[in-house]
């Protein structure tokens, strides 16, 4: 099908009170050949809820509710999706039934612009922080009837920014209009809005609709959810759609979250987003932070496993570093103005457009000039508000972001941010500008640091970054695993085989040892020579630690000549000249829990884990050593120890 450039969208078309309503209401009745009075609608049921449904309509009797949308990352409620309700003392107080009962009474797409305007009004009446997922049905976002931009002046109206709003298609028919359905999804993202798909995996066509508009977001339909942490096939279903997802560019918000179980599962498989029961219920006053117990189970398990790798922490560098004074101008200041602006300040490259402290636009100085160079541009626009030209859909973070999460904002939105720059907020509230020389400058200051601490064999972090995550994860009051790894018999090694040998040898251990961590939850360093430490969150980190010991008793074997293999062991010269037979190479690790105490420091960690390191040496071959008591940095680890068998 094709769609004309003058076609028309909306959600907000047709007037409640409109002639055509009237009309169509009016011929329902007629239709029944009954009068209005109480015997005549009873008998006919259809009669009186069309009359009921008038009644609401008129009177917006609607109520509407909000429930939490979070972070799962940064423990943070991040939006809310609008839902309705009919009056309490009505059949139709369920949104099932007023919306089944509106669409046999043909008044769906009334019904419909009537619920999403009592949610915006309510959603900026309440002046709830983040997002707003708002259910559209994709026949009511079809309609060509509206008046171009009637949605966007309605919002702005209200003091929501388009880049706030997420237009939630919930898919209820059978066919789908795929052609126009893109078309109106690139309407509204010209706009500012966002596109998300709700209940993926239950829909007649969801998948398809997930390939065809390229949406924002996906919802996961809550049958995939509840009981995930009980059921092995939910989690593969649930893994595969993060990894298209992941892919796509598509962020994934897990519905009806309902255990603390099921919370956790859902975090472990690197899902963004998630709402349900279990995190907060829908209200019409709703809560604005999370509960200590969703905290906890979100925010004090896990600290990021590198400090450098953008997310907000500690020691993460934010775009606060990047914070830049700029001038601004009203959303009314005229086009000429700001030219004069730019022409006296050759160094000036964008304007912000700031109305009420809050961002909503910016003015770039090249479009700015290059425009008013054509003929007769000026004429028109130069006495025009600067928002007939400026960019309506800048970008705009804020000034917590990590610099590399900024990075990959700007490489997945559009090139002409890198050369725009974008506006910091604190809470919405504007600060001031970043540019993206700013940005490349200091990430190349980030990469040459990294390299300078990075071990030169392995490229894994060295003792600065080690001691750094250390730090880290005692701040943040975490409890994890210091893994000490060490090289048995690595000299003897080094001098029969040669150094070429021993340093493929070195690069192999750190492979395997890199391999058996979570990168989302785990740390590997690599203090020097053979010696490594791991930091472990995960909380299967025991089973990591066997089967990286499994993996390397494997792998080390194909160093060694087949006679060597045979004889498990080589002959090599000690100090003294002598020969001495040296068993195989092989790996120990010494393991020892830590938690946060008073006087912690990374000295005493790394002392506990070097002594819980002599213990397994002194296993025989590929060994495991674990200090079972909680080792606490202010007292040293306990004596009482306990060995695990060689592998």
């Amino acid at each position: 099908m094709q769609v004309s450039s003058n076609t028309h969208f909306g959600f907000f078309g047709g007037s409640p009170g409109s002639a055509k309503f009237q009309a169509r209401a009016v011929s329902h009745m007629a239709s029944a050949s009954a009068a209005w009075d109480e015997n005549e609608t009873q008998a006919y049921p259809w009669l009186q809820e069309i009359i009921e449904l008038q009644e609401i309509i008129e009177q917006r009797r609607l109520t509407a509710l909000f429930q939490p949308i979070i972070s799962m990352g940064r423990s943070e409620i991040i939006g809310y999706e609008g839902l309705i309700r009919g009056p309490s003392d009505s059949p139709l107080h369920a949104p099932v039934n007023l919306f089944r009962a509106a669409s046999e009474s043909g008044l769906a797409v009334e019904v419909e612009h009537l619920c999403r305007q009592v949610v915006l009004e309510n959603f900026a009446k309440l002046d709830l922080p983040g997002k707003l997922f708002l259910n559209v049905s994709p026949e009511c976002l079809l309609p060509r009837n509206a008046k171009y931009g009637e949605t966007l002046g309605y919002i702005h109206n209200l003091g929501i920014r388009p880049d706030r709003v997420i237009i939630e298609l919930t898919e209820n028919q059978r066919t789908l209009d795929y052609d126009l359905l893109r078309e109106a999804a690139r309407h509204y993202r010209a706009m500012g809005f966002e596109i998300a798909i709700d209940d993926l995996g239950e829909g007649f066509s969801s998948l398809r609709l997930w390939s065809e508009l390229r949406p924002e977001y996906v919802k996961i339909d809550m049958h995939f959810i509840q009981g995930i942490d009980q059921n092995p096939v939910k989690r593969q279903f649930v893994s595969s759609i993060q990894q298209i997802a992941e892919k796509s560019g598509t962020r994934v918000v897990a519905e009806g979250i309902e255990t603390e179980a099921e919370l956790r599962v859902i975090k472990d498989l690197g899902i963004a987003y998630g709402q349900g029961y279990h995190i907060a219920r829908p209200n019409s006053q709703p809560v604005t932070a999370l509960s200590a117990g969703v905290s906890k189970a979100l925010g004090n398990k896990i600290t990021p496993s590198h400090p450098q790798n953008g997310r907000a922490g500690p020691k993460t560098v934010t775009v606060l570093k990047l914070l830049r004074e700029c001038q601004v101008v009203a959303p009314d200041t005229p086009n000429e103005v700001l030219y004069d602006m730019f022409i006296s300040d050759p160094e000036l490259q964008a304007l912000p457009v700031v109305e009420n402290g809050s961002p909503v636009g910016l003015v770039n100085r090249n479009a700015l000039i290059d425009g008013f160079a054509r003929p007769y541009r000026r004429e028109l626009f130069g006495k025009k508000p600067c928002t007939r030209l400026m960019d309506a859909t800048p970008l705009i973070v804020e000034k917590d972001m990590g610099i590399h999460e900024l990075s990959h904002a700007i490489v997945e939105a559009d090139r002409h941010h890198l050369s725009n720059g974008f506006i910091i907020t604190d809470r919405g509230q504007y600060l001031g500008m970043g540019t993206g020389h700013d940005l490349v400058r200091e990430i190349t200051q980030m990469q040459i640091s990294a390299a300078r601490y990075a071990n030169p064999l392995t490229l894994l972090p060295g003792n600065e970054p080690i001691n750094q995550q250390i730090a880290l994860l005692l701040d943040s009051g975490v409890e994890f695993y210091a893994c000490y790894c060490d090289l048995d018999h690595f000299k003897p090694f080094n001098d029969v085989y040669g150094y070429h040998s021993g340093d493929n040898v070195i690069q192999m251990t750190g492979k395997i040892l890199s391999e058996a961590c979570d990168p989302d939850r785990d740390f590997i360093g690599h203090i020097g020579g053979d010696d490594f430490i791991i930091l472990f969150q995960s909380a299967d980190w025991e089973a990591r630690c066997q089967a990286a010991l499994n993996r390397f008793a494997t792998a080390i074997l194909e160093f060694f000549s087949a006679a060597d293999r045979e004889r498990q062991g080589y002959v090599a010269r000690d100090r003294r000249g002598h020969e001495v037979f040296c068993p195989l190479t092989s790996l120990s690790i010494g393991v020892v829990p830590v938690v946060s105490c008073m006087h912690a420091s990374h000295h005493k960690i790394s002392a506990a884990a070097a002594d819980a390191k002599k213990q397994a040496k002194g296993i025989p071959g590929n060994s495991l050593f674990i200090e079972r008591r909680t080792a606490c940095a202010e007292a040293g680890p306990s004596m009482d120890f306990s060995l695990e068998g060689a592998v």
